[in-house]
């Protein structure tokens, strides 16, 4: 007898040892749901009609919108959180929407990013315009400067010193500036070029993903480990950056100021959670960075909404959109500081200076936070100011509000704080255990009598049900279920590569 048929004589004795089946971890943790009180009032009927006419969750285009008002503000001003201390926030948020395909995520975020994309386009005309124009003022300035050329060479000849005197000041004022185009978003760009972009547009921009995954992907291959840094980098808002390179010499960029914004499936979130949650390389902070990303449960019911949009209101967010693009009134650069700057009024200092001591007893207590969801919520410490700038210049735009960053938007601010939160333990709750969900789709068709004893992993991944669809969905289920007690998966040893069979607990109830 060989080994390999001993080996496989003792796996299959009967085993006699089953307890029990343990049910799996519960479902989701439960959400703050997004009441309309928390959008600032003059975005609100918008982005509720957007809401209700997709029957879709309002989180949706509510952090699509806030982060896109925060990029279009960016280092056009910051907000200096303490009542004397230099310390300065820029309002760029890193964010995005998580939920099943079916949930209509990227609609809704074009509809809330339709304002950006105007800006967008109409930068691009601007530039378009004031391209001509350069190009026509170019020819004449060539021609202009050859007949001063000539003139000079004549003078040259003549000794004529005040002749050349006064040339060569008219080639001295003779320039022309080639325009800038401004941007406001991108939909995709290397690292270098986006440095590039923030050369010419140093309040900064917003990268806009359609799907966070693919973003997430290019930065995990190899020889890409730069641009992590880059974009680890960025989210501050005040840093400055130094490209060397021997094609591009040396890039100089100010700061790097980069809002981020996309859409995720809970699938393809669940690896790159599950590597912060163990420590892995995943675990650098920039997932964590995403401090306005939503999970909303979705609607449990439908109705047909067929309306036209509220042009009002949506002409109402265009007008606020277009006017944080520009100066903001009241903010002033402080001494010693790069970009204008506004404070709390007294009343929304101590809002937040309450809010702050409040998070920071909980970071250094014994809090019993997994160390993943503690580094995101000293990530707050920016979040919670930057929100509050954010919704106070938006009632700024309307023309609701002036001055200092007040107690309303503190004490909003404060509430969203506490909405992410439980967005954020969701998030890094689902991926704790790496194929729960696909275990319970297994526990399903167990049930149905789909899969049987002596059923192998192929038997599983080659029907393509739901997360079931590849080896390594199913070795994951496979491993959650077995660590419950709801199957063993035995090697069957043939000569050569073994296989795999999976031995059912007998005490399931079908």
């Amino acid at each position: 007898m060989s080994i390999g048929d001993f080996i496989n004589d003792i796996a299959d004795e009967p085993v006699n040892d089953w307890s029990e089946p343990t049910p799996l971890p519960e479902g989701l943790s439960p959400v703050m749901p997004l009441d309309d009180s928390m959008i600032p009032e003059p975005f609100c009927d918008w982005l509720m009609d957007i809401a209700n006419r997709m029957q879709i969750p309002p989180d949706f285009s509510a952090a699509a919108a806030i982060v896109a008002a925060g990029s279009v503000i960016g280092r056009g001003c910051g907000i200096l959180p303490k009542r004397h201390d230099d310390w300065t926030v820029t309002p760029n948020l890193w964010g995005g929407v998580i939920g099943r395909p079916s949930l209509m995520k990227t609609p809704a975020v074009a509809e809330a990013h339709r304002h950006l994309n105007r800006l967008e386009a109409e930068a691009r005309d601007e530039y378009q315009q004031a391209s001509d124009g350069f190009q026509k003022d170019e020819e004449f300035v060539k021609i202009k400067r050859s007949a001063i050329h000539d003139s000079i060479k004549k003078a040259v000849k003549k000794n004529d010193t005040a002749t050349i005197d006064k040339h060569r000041v008219e080639l001295t004022n003779l320039h022309t500036k080639e325009p800038i185009r401004r941007r406001f978003q991108t939909q995709d760009g290397t690292a270098e070029k986006i440095g590039e972009l923030l050369i010419e547009n140093p309040r900064g921009i917003l990268i806009n993903r359609d799907e966070l995954s693919g973003w997430f992907r290019s930065l995990d291959r190899d020889g890409r480990e730069g641009d992590r840094a880059f974009y680890l980098e960025s989210w501050n808002g005040n840093s400055g950056f130094t490209y060397d390179r021997i094609g591009r010499g040396t890039l100089d960029i100010e700061a790097l100021c980069l809002s981020i914004f996309g859409s995720i499936t809970p699938g393809a979130l669940s690896s790159y959670v599950y590597q912060c949650n163990k420590g892995g390389a995943g675990d650098d902070g920039l997932l964590q960075r995403f401090q306005v990303l939503v999970w909303p449960d979705a609607p449990a019911e439908w109705r047909n909404v067929d309306r036209f949009p509220n042009t009002a209101e949506k002409n109402r967010a265009w007008e606020i959109f277009k006017r944080l693009s520009g100066d903001i009134p009241s903010a002033v650069i402080p001494e010693g500081g790069r970009i204008p700057c506004l404070r709390f009024t007294p009343s929304g200092q101590d809002v937040f200076d309450q809010w702050r001591e409040a998070l920071e007893l909980r970071i250094r207590g014994d809090h019993g936070l997994k160390p993943a969801m503690e580094s995101h919520l000293t990530k707050y410490r920016k979040l919670m100011p930057a929100l509050s700038l954010i919704f106070h210049l938006i009632d700024v735009a309307d023309g609701k509000a002036a001055g200092g960053v007040s107690e309303g938007a503190a004490l909003r601010a404060a509430v969203w704080c506490e909405y992410l939160e439980t967005h954020a333990i969701r998030i890094y709750g689902a991926a704790a255990m790496p194929g729960l969900e696909s275990a319970r789709e297994v526990i399903k068709h167990i049930k149905r009598g789909a899969i049987k004893d002596k059923s192998t992993s192929r038997d599983i991944y080659r029907n393509h049900w739901t997360r079931l669809d590849t080896p390594e969905e199913v070795k994951a289920a496979l491993d959650v279920l077995e660590a419950h007690d709801w199957l063993v998966v035995k090697k069957i040893y043939t000569g050569g590569r073994p296989s795999e069979e999976i031995c059912l607990n007998p005490n399931i109830k079908l």
